[in-house]
């Protein structure tokens, strides 16, 4: 079973190139932001309260994440391999998470990492904002304060991969199709 985190920056381009990987290599998508967009639809009080964080340009809460997380994997135990999208996006949750997969018989195969400048990812976002009606992408203040929360309390998530040997750098600068052709190498490296 292929297991991927694939990580990087607000704007890197991880929701593309997840939907190009999923079509290609038949993976479900595990994303943090479908899932909390869902409660955030149905209005229920998780959702609420992320909407808060979020609004805010600040991460939600890690155990509302994990319990979320560990649901879906539970539940698709049979999917041909998961690619994990905006998770973990610390070392707890990166902890928690290869919990939920021992729990579940399964592993991480690797971090694949989109490496983007916060000049471009500021400019990628402004523009998704003129489509997505996210507040978070329409203000430049709140966008900055999203990477500055990824600098600090992501990006050392890629060290715990590290340490097991199973990171991967790409560079997320460049076309759609050409960030997916090294995704791809990187992927059956794998």
């Amino acid at each position: 079973m292929l297991n991927i985190v694939l990580f990087g920056p607000p704007g890197a381009g991880k929701g593309t190139q997840s939907e190009k990987l999923i079509e290609k290599y038949g993976l479900l998508h595990l994303s943090t932001g479908d899932l909390l967009r869902a409660e955030l639809k149905a209005e229920t009080p998780l959702g609420q309260e992320a909407k808060k964080y979020m609004n805010e340009g600040k991460l939600v809460p890690d155990d509302v994440l994990i319990g979320m997380v560990a649901n879906k994997v539970a539940d698709n135990k049979d999917a041909k391999g998961f690619i994990f999208d905006g998770f973990p996006r610390t070392t707890v949750q990166a902890e928690a998470l290869d919990k939920i997969m021992a729990d579940n018989e399964l592993s991480i195969s690797g971090m694949i990492a989109l490496e983007v400048t916060e000049e471009e990812l500021t400019q990628r976002i402004l523009e998704r904002g003129k489509t997505s009606g996210r507040a978070d992408d329409q203000n430049e203040d709140l966008i900055r304060n999203r990477i500055q929360e990824y600098e600090t309390k992501t990006a050392p998530v890629s060290n715990f991969y590290k340490a097991q040997d199973k990171y991967f750098a790409i560079d997320g600068i460049g076309t759609i199709d050409s960030i997916f052709e090294e995704l791809c190498k990187a992927v059956d490296a794998l």
